[in-house]
């Protein structure tokens, strides 16, 4: 029987640089739902906040994808979940959770 191997996904976390460079301590939230979603009358599946500046957007599991259009427009290449109990957070350049 074989020895299970160690997950792979955490040499993945340890390589992006951008969690460095993140402003400490982190961002103040801008709100505490997704203000797109709020505008459109569209209800956000799962929230997102933006580690470089505190924009909260909508997941792309939501119709609009609000969190991913920041990234896109801004470059802020780092976010995390903004729902309670949840804690990961995921590199868009790198495409992975660091």
């Amino acid at each position: 029987m074989s020895r299970p191997q160690p997950a792979r996904n955490l040499a993945i976390m340890s390589e992006c640089t951008h969690v460095a460079e993140l402003p400490r301590p982190e961002p103040v939230p801008h709100a505490l739902t997704c203000p797109e979603c709020q505008v459109l009358g569209s209800h956000p599946v799962q929230l997102r906040m933006c580690l470089g500046c505190g924009y909260v957007g909508c997941c792309d599991s939501s119709p609009h994808r609000h969190a991913t259009a920041h990234h896109q427009e801004t470059g802020h290449p780092v976010m995390r979940s903004f729902e309670p109990g949840e804690t990961w957070r995921w590199c868009f350049v790198d495409g992975s959770i660091v």
